[in-house]
């Protein structure tokens, strides 16, 4: 994409290293089976430390559902079993296939009926590791309207990328019940994302790429913030100025998933979802763990006198 840093704004036109599908790519990767293990266990905490903050955001609810590319077959990716995403746990996850298939064949959980969105996407996007989908109201409209684009008009709105196409399955399919339930389906949804980072799906949801669960967890969660921004400023009246591509690009300029900014953000949702225990740092850096039980001190002074 033209202008664009890489980074959790758009597609990285860098080659898929298994090591680091989440940035954990710590030497000695593919010779050490027990950080191999170690680090796969770590993934699918992040994972569902994904899901947790999504639902807390209230960018899931009942439904919508995030995947990350397996770090050492890029042919294969983990997603949850057909659960609500606040209520997933690592015993829920599922490793599937490029093919949208459970890669054990006695799987006889259920699984969600959307998965081939993820499996279209991470087939025809090797250098993407991480998608999400979901139905958050405040984009709804602008996949529905066509007089006013969704763009970014905020700074943390610069995540989206410059333009979402939005995907209309009736185009090819004709009438549906909108749902994206094979990978037909699924890779004409990926084809219209066409190296953005977000797609809306008209009259559904939309769909988020990007490298890591960290970025595609926080252009879902800015995604409907930026919305909702656009929405009340077009209440207002009068013109709407969006981002430039210069702001867009300064914006994004060095972005890393473990910066501390980034990690920031991550750390503070993950707590505020209630799986701070969760979380780890590959880059050795501290992790803070809040269980939101206050000391109350004062409150104690009062209740003895």
């Amino acid at each position: 994409m033209p202008g664009l840093m890489p980074g959790i704004h758009a597609f990285l036109v860098v080659s898929l290293r298994k090591q680091d599908v989440d940035g954990r790519d710590k030497p000695g990767h593919d010779e050490d089976g027990a950080y191999k293990m170690s680090n796969l266990d770590a993934l699918i905490k992040d994972l569902v430390i994904a899901n947790r903050i999504l639902a807390k955001e209230d960018v899931v609810d009942a439904y919508g559902h995030v995947s990350v590319r397996h770090p050492d077959n890029p042919k294969h990716f983990f997603l949850s079993r057909s659960l609500a995403p606040e209520l997933i746990e690592k015993e829920d996850i599922v490793e599937l296939g490029l093919d949208g298939q459970p890669v054990n064949k006695d799987e006889k959980r259920s699984l969600y009926l959307e998965r081939f969105i993820h499996a279209a996407i991470l087939e025809a996007n090797p250098d993407i590791n991480a998608v999400v989908h979901a139905h958050a109201e405040d984009i709804l409209p602008f996949g529905i309207a066509s007089g006013t684009p969704l763009k970014p008009v905020i700074h943390s709105g610069s995540f989206i990328g410059p333009n979402v196409p939005v995907w209309d399955i009736a185009d090819k399919f004709g009438d549906t019940n909108l749902l994206v339930t094979n990978m037909d389906h699924g890779r004409d949804l990926a084809k219209t994302m066409a190296g953005n980072p977000v797609a809306l799906m008209r009259g559904h949801g939309f769909a988020s790429a990007a490298r890591s669960l960290i970025e595609v967890v926080r252009v879902s969660v800015y995604l409907p913030r930026n919305a909702r921004a656009l929405m009340r400023a077009k209440q207002l009246g009068g013109d709407i100025k969006y981002l430039r591509q210069g702001e867009i690009d300064a914006r994004n300029r060095g972005y890393s998933p473990y910066s501390n900014e980034t990690w920031r953000a991550w750390e503070y949702w993950a707590n505020k979802a209630g799986c701070g225990h969760l979380l780890s740092r590959p880059d050795g850096g501290p992790v803070h763990v809040h269980d939101h039980k206050h000391d109350h001190k004062w409150e104690r002074i009062a209740n003895r006198e």
